[in-house]
């Protein structure tokens, strides 16, 4: 699952700005990741990654493509998101494609749809044409 998610990420991204991890990096501490299986066929993936001050940044977030348009991904989604809230954090974070890469329509229209708003570049990346970055807010007291 996480070669077909970097494979994605060099098919239509200029190198320099890849942001997916190899599996080795998903296994650093303050990374969760989970899988979503239908049998023993993996259909699905995302992870957490901590970035301190109550962030929380959405990382590797894929759905094989035989199982895509089932509402998988909104389901990982929604998943992270409920993860993220019991583990306390304050807000969710992501980078993703931006409009010149259209590999990442579906992705952003998916991360809009859940609430999440165009933000400033998250800790750990700088301003880049090809990235967009996205929050969506999890303590009720500051929505």
């Amino acid at each position: 699952m996480i070669e077909a998610h970097l494979a994605h990420s060099r098919e239509t991204t200029p190198p320099e700005s890849i942001h997916a991890l190899p599996a080795d990096a998903l296994r650093a501490p303050g990374i969760r990741f989970w899988a979503l299986y239908e049998d023993d066929t993996p259909l699905g993936c995302g992870a957490l990654k901590d970035l301190g001050n109550g962030l929380a940044e959405v990382k590797s977030v894929h759905v094989a493509e035989p199982a895509r348009r089932r509402g998988l991904a909104r389901q990982i989604m929604t998943f992270l998101e409920a993860e993220a809230r019991s583990a306390g954090y304050k807000a969710m974070a992501l980078e993703t494609g931006s409009a010149l890469l259209p590999g990442f329509d579906a992705a952003r229209a998916l991360y809009r749809s859940l609430g999440f708003t165009p933000c400033g570049p998250i800790p750990g990346y700088a301003p880049d044409p090809y990235s967009v970055f996205l929050r969506l807010g999890l303590d009720p007291r500051s929505e």
